[in-house]
């Protein structure tokens, strides 16, 4: 018998791998569809997530349901919502390649469990930790990343968006993809109305 989910969150909340512990008030275990087909990976909890113990749910994330809404996507039936680190960096700085080191075990884990088919990395953070460190997401963003039997597609971070509205209509334009590639492997009637 395989390890579930709640035993990963308890074994998660006593993780002492890295310095970051000692400064979290919650540790962001990840929210959404245990069975999700679509797994998003961002970079760290910030200030909200830290303070409430959830994931992505300050202006990045409020942006980011409203992206999913509009795919015909949520949390509850169609998304896993996961980060490269658990614990908050100080000031919101990106995780040092020893804090990914010693988080990603967790995400690799996770993503075992949820067993997804289709990966959506917001950001270079998520882009690094899990295509390699010779990808740029400027270069990659809207393509389909194989690795096994998943697709990765990389995509802007919501906080850019919200630092560059311009990078809105390229981003939508990547989710489609998401939604037509969802359509493909997992519901072919899969509805939205913003999306022929």
């Amino acid at each position: 018998m395989g390890q579930t989910m709640e035993q990963l969150r308890e074994e998660m909340e006593q993780c002492r791998k890295c310095d970051l512990w000692q400064s979290r008030n919650h540790l962001i275990f990840g929210e959404g569809n245990h069975h999700a087909p679509i797994f998003i990976i961002g970079e760290a909890p910030g200030r909200d997530e830290d303070r409430v113990g959830r994931p992505f749910i300050g202006p990045s994330g409020i942006l980011l349901d409203k992206i999913f809404a509009a795919c015909g996507f949520n949390r509850e039936n169609h998304l896993f919502i996961s980060n490269i680190v658990r614990c908050r960096p100080p000031g919101n700085r990106p995780p040092t390649p020893q804090e990914a080191a010693a988080c990603l075990p967790w995400l690799n884990r996770q993503l075992e469990l949820v067993d997804s088919r289709i990966m959506i990395l917001l950001g270079a953070t998520a882009l690094k930790y899990m295509a390699g460190p010779d990808y740029r997401i400027t270069r990659v963003r809207g393509n389909w990343i194989r690795q096994g039997n998943r697709l990765m597609m990389p995509v802007y971070h919501p906080s850019a968006l919200l630092r560059n509205p311009a990078l809105k209509r390229d981003t939508w334009e990547d989710f489609k993809k998401v939604v037509y590639k969802y359509r493909e492997l997992v519901a072919p009637d899969h509805y939205t109305p913003h999306i022929p």
